[in-house]
């Protein structure tokens, strides 16, 4: 626990993949104490991806009553986030009546299908600021009615995780314009519920709750549960936005020049524009900041997939991964006279990351190692996963570029901020510094909302300022920059081979 300083405190409340956590934050953006509560994933069959929605809510207050006595007494406001788009059916009295289906959960392809063949992929976009896929939530709706007639008829709302930590604490069903866009029936330019969207779906809106502004007070703490959690009663709760919009907000990302990177088990890349792209592929939420959008793609198994070869490489942790990995990156990309033993495609496998069953934009294509060879020891299929992770992290940074969102660097925070090798060899493949800050923004971000609707909005923006300057920065290395773009090039078409689609499709 960092050491408290002296002015009122501010909570956050994140209900994200692997468990929900509690996290205490100062006016200077400094994580002064946080507590984990895990929940699990389960995977009943291929392409599904599921948690006990249940736990998201209990589990959260948990972290929240955890936190310590003497800091819990400081808290003058709640900030809440939650991982997003992940969806859960709910009865009346808050009791799920269904799973809570998660963004990697990819059953709902022929729903997401039917919503484009029915208003068209186009309209979609220019409509929602989405292209419907079977990530979003409105096609795992869709895919709950057809599937579960009964059950539907005994659901009262659809909540994301976030949102049922709002209920949970408050009682009200709410939820925030990002977690609404995420949905596929919400207006983006009108920041309203998109009728004809419900109409040609016959679906009726009353299955989301209102959304507001991810700035706004949605509750005071009531009584009952201020006394289950050790909070004053009364307690304003912001009601935040999706954790990839808080890390943005969290890392500084409020006008064009820098991209973030909410690197966990999964990956979200966002970019602040004024107005949204036309390129389909990019998605489009409202940014906690007024009058701004954050563009977003992303990945679902980056730091899942970090966490799969720690296991089944067989290194101990994290740290020996990453001291193998940069004894990989060492004879894959040396450059210069002399130069490897080997040249670069033949120095390690390439591979693919997308462990989870399909991606959220293709939820045909499947991870794969490229190129194996007994020469080959763990360091260069260590090295070979980071490089992986960091190639699919650059693919959809250059959507970005392409659109019309300038990259002057990367600002990167979750797990994968905790490996410097990562930072580094992602530097080295966009050509731009990278910049890892030592705590998670999403928690950081909802805490400093909740101290801006406070009335402490000059000291937010002050914290997050100085939280950039302190961050870690890592430099292109131009001595790698050949072999890098050949390994890149490579990895760039393997993607794209059907051997790599399920069933050879593509």
């Amino acid at each position: 626990m960092a050491e408290p300083s002296q002015g009122p405190l501010f909570a956050a409340v994140d209900a994200g993949t692997t468990g929900a956590r509690a996290a205490v934050v100062d006016l200077e953006g400094t994580r002064l104490a946080e507590v984990r509560r895990a929940y699990p994933t389960e995977m009943p069959r291929t392409g599904w991806a599921e948690q006990d929605a249940a736990l998201w809510a209990e589990r959260s207050v948990e972290a929240l009553a955890g936190l310590p006595t003497e800091l819990r007494r400081r808290v003058v406001a709640i900030g809440l986030t939650g991982q997003s788009p992940s969806v859960a059916p709910v009865a009346a009295d808050g009791t799920p009546t269904g799973p809570g289906m998660i963004y990697r959960d990819n059953r709902a392809v022929a729903e997401a299908e039917e919503l484009r063949d029915r208003l068209g992929a186009e309209h979609m976009h220019r409509l929602t600021g989405h292209t419907p896929e079977a990530f979003h939530v409105g096609p795992k709706v869709l895919w709950f009615r057809r599937h579960h007639p009964e059950a539907f008829a005994r659901t009262r709302w659809f909540l994301q995780p976030r949102d049922l930590v709002l209920l949970r604490l408050s009682g009200r069903a709410l939820t925030d314009r990002s977690h609404a866009n995420c949905t596929l029936f919400y207006d983006l330019a009108a920041g309203c519920w998109a009728q004809e969207v419900f109409d040609a779906v016959d679906l009726d809106p009353s299955v989301f709750p209102e959304a507001i502004p991810s700035a706004d007070v949605a509750a005071e703490l009531p009584g009952a549960v201020a006394e289950e959690v050790g909070l004053r009663p009364g307690l304003p709760i912001v009601i935040g936005a999706g954790d990839s919009q808080c890390v943005a907000f969290g890392t500084g990302v409020v006008a064009k020049g820098p991209i973030s990177e909410m690197s966990g088990s999964s990956s979200c890349i966002n970019s602040a524009v004024p107005t949204p792209r036309r390129d389909r592929r990019i998605t489009h939420f409202h940014h906690v900041v007024e009058g701004w959008y954050t563009t977003e793609l992303g990945l679902n198994t980056t730091g899942a997939a970090v966490q799969w070869a720690v296991a089944t490489l067989g290194f101990d942790d994290f740290d020996d991964l990453a001291t193998a990995a940069t004894v990989g990156r060492a004879r894959a990309t040396a450059g210069g006279a002399g130069g490897p033993a080997v040249g670069p495609l033949d120095a390690a496998p390439a591979f693919l990351p997308y462990l989870g069953d399909g991606e959220r934009d293709d939820p045909d294509v499947r991870a794969a190692f490229l190129g194996l060879s007994d020469r080959h020891d763990r360091a260069d299929l260590a090295y070979a996963v980071l490089e992986g992770v960091a190639a699919g992290v650059a693919g959809v940074v250059d959507i970005l570029r392409r659109a019309g969102s300038p990259l002057e660097e990367l600002r990167v925070s979750g797990g994968g901020a905790r490996l410097p090798v990562l930072g580094q060899v992602k530097a080295d493949l966009l050509g731009v510094p990278v910049v890892h800050f030592p705590a998670d923004a999403s928690a950081i971000g909802a805490a400093l909302l909740a101290a801006q609707a406070a009335g402490h909005a000059e000291e937010a923006a002050a914290a997050i300022a100085g939280l950039v300057a302190r961050a870690d920065r890592f430099e292109p290395d131009p001595a790698r920059a050949g072999a890098v773009a050949e390994r890149r090039m490579w990895i760039d078409r393997v993607r794209r081979a059907a051997a790599v689609h399920r069933g050879g499709r593509r």
